[in-house]
């Protein structure tokens, strides 16, 4: 069973993430739901953020240089626990699901 945006059954992997990239709000609006995720700005930076890194990479970064980046220049001076409070299963992860990325690769999804 997938997601429904916009009218329109998307598939999914095991895990919950879309097969195909869907940049839409309503995708961002349906996952985040799904997620259990109430969306602030805050949220949405990171969204945003991670839709970039993929259109750019042609994949989401780990935590590792995600953390660095959010922290230089997407919300400046937070910390790991502060993406862990917004995205509680993992930032790198589930960030890149809410925005309605496909699953990162990889070992540990990466």
């Amino acid at each position: 069973m997938g997601y429904v945006i916009a009218g329109v059954d998307k598939d999914i992997d095991d895990d919950g993430f879309l097969l195909e990239p869907d940049f839409s709000d309503e995708a961002v609006e349906a996952i985040a739901a799904a997620e259990g995720i109430e969306l602030t700005d805050d949220h949405r930076k990171i969204i945003d953020y991670m839709r970039d890194r993929y259109r750019e990479d042609g994949h989401t970064p780990n935590f590792r240089h995600m953390l660095k980046e959010v922290a230089d220049s997407v919300l400046p001076g937070v910390d790991s626990k502060g993406l862990y409070d917004l995205f509680p299963t993992g930032p790198a992860k589930q960030a890149a699901k809410i925005a309605g990325l496909p699953k990162p690769y990889g070992k540990a999804g990466y």
